[in-house]
């Protein structure tokens, strides 16, 4: 149970750190991404099998709407994983080389284009859904109570990395590549890595604090309101 609890976060910290490596192809060079795209696909294997509970538990217990939306998610996820799988192993030149595969590149560029920033964009909406109960443990662990202040100063942070990563967002043209109107990604071979990783993590903010926000929005949702509950108990 210790070991569990100590290897999640591990293996979700690196996948993470794997995923923003691979989006910064032009960084690292092809030999490296493929390289770490295997390492990602062992990492996402080894994620599912710690957090095989939940595959579980899929056909069990009411649908509240957060959890169907961290279900909607995850289903949205691993069809992202797969198509990233299967065009990583088509498009293969170093790890999978060996296999005698023969056309269907320009399906796999596609799907590989698709998987990659509708992954990157999910990846972060999934870790926005689960936020809360990662700041409550991180918290738990660093002793740290509430404080009026601190929140204020998260939500003006969160509010600048929001806005330079919608910012960014639409200067990097991820639309034209989420929605696949290019099947060529611009690759900048000059740009220092410094400013790339700049606009990603404020776009992988971005769209984890709209998964955060969402979720206490949806949990909202599905809790009665205190004049309800009151006037129900007035009966």
């Amino acid at each position: 149970m210790k070991r569990a609890s100590f290897l999640r976060p591990a293996v979700d910290g690196l996948m993470t750190l794997a995923l923003l490596f691979l989006m910064g192809y032009q960084l690292w060079g092809e030999a490296a991404h493929e390289w770490v795209g295997a390492g990602m696909f062992v990492l996402w294997i080894a994620h599912h099998l710690l957090n095989r509970g939940w595959h579980r538990g899929l056909f069990r217990g009411r649908y509240s709407p957060l959890r169907a939306a961290q279900t909607l998610v995850n289903l949205l996820l691993l069809l992202a994983v797969l198509a990233q799988i299967y065009s990583g192993i088509v498009l293969s030149r170093h790890v999978f080389s060996f296999l005698p595969i023969t056309g269907g590149a320009a399906l796999a560029r596609r799907l590989h284009i698709l998987g990659a920033f509708w992954g990157f964009v999910l990846m972060s909406l999934h870790l926005g859904l689960h936020w809360g109960a990662l700041l409550g443990m991180a918290r738990k662990k660093a002793g740290l109570s509430p404080s009026p202040g601190r929140a204020v100063l998260c939500r003006i942070v969160g509010a600048a990395v929001a806005l330079w990563g919608l910012l960014a967002f639409f200067r990097r043209d991820l639309p034209s590549y989420l929605f696949l109107r290019s099947e060529f990604v611009f690759l900048d071979y000059g740009e220092p890595a410094v400013w790339f990783y700049r606009d990603y993590l404020a776009i992988m903010g971005l769209f984890l604090l709209l998964g955060y926000y969402g979720s206490k929005a949806l949990r909202a949702l599905a809790s009665p309101s205190p004049k309800l509950t009151q006037t129900d108990g007035g009966r």
